[in-house]
């Protein structure tokens, strides 16, 4: 929460469709740079489909997306990660048959400096002081934890700008989910801007600086995150008894 009110992504009017089916309807966001901004909403709203379509998976049919000032819809993934934008993806995806090591070096695999490389690893390692121990253990026998976190990390050794996390407390239990979150409060708090898509609404606008709300491809909502908490809508659909 460290931001400076300048739009570090800002998605305007934005349609995606797959197929047939208009999966995002006229989207319209802003992500401030330093800030958390969380996008919430419950399953098939479109919440995986608004990362897909900022990350070149998925095509903006209509409408604009603009990084930094330029706009990149249209661009492959792999334009769009070298411009500093990287995903922790939903349940993780961590390369099981590698060890750690080797999964957090696959998260540099765009990068050529040595040194900043190096330097990322050792930070990584000192903000996830469980993957160290572990550094030689195959990803794949991680518990779900621990995956969560060499999944993150392997996104930071990308060095991002922007990063985009999809629901990171799914399948954990609260203990983890409560780490999970101070894990990505730190990560902000050292200058990466966060997007973070969750259905667990309580801990997302707890963390957050503003919030979006999606239901059935459309936002429904927006507003910074404390009044978001406060909004009578919000606390009947996603809060329940706060």
């Amino acid at each position: 929460m460290v931001g400076n009110d300048r739009a570090l992504l800002e998605l305007s009017h934005v349609d995606t469709y797959y197929g047939q089916i208009h999966a995002l309807r006229d989207i319209s966001l802003r992500i401030e740079q330093g800030h958390i901004t969380c996008l919430l909403g419950g399953n098939a709203s479109g919440k995986s489909t608004t990362l897909k379509t900022i990350l070149g998976m998925a095509d903006a049919v209509n409408g604009t997306i603009e990084y930094l000032g330029e706009r990149i819809e249209g661009m492959s993934t792999v334009e769009v990660v070298k411009r500093g934008i990287s995903l922790v993806p939903e349940n993780r995806r961590i390369f099981t048959r590698m060890t750690v090591m080797e999964n957090l070096e696959m998260g540099s695999y765009l990068r050529t400096d040595k040194d900043g490389i190096k330097k990322d690893l050792e930070k990584v390692l000192t903000l996830f002081p469980r993957l160290e121990e572990r550094h030689k253990q195959v990803g794949g026998t991680l518990s779900g934890g621990e995956q969560q976190m060499l999944a993150m990390a392997r996104a930071l050794m990308s060095r991002p700008k922007l990063l985009l996390m999809d629901e990171p407390s799914m399948g954990l239990a609260p203990i983890l989910v409560q780490q999970i979150f101070d894990i990505i409060v730190e990560i902000n708090r050292q200058g990466t801007t966060i997007f973070v898509v969750e259905q667990n609404a309580n801990m997302a606008l707890s963390i957050a600086d503003r919030g979006y709300v999606l239901q059935t491809g459309r936002i429904v909502l927006a507003d910074t995150a404390k009044n978001l908490r406060e909004n009578e809508m919000m606390r009947e659909a996603y809060l329940g008894e706060m």
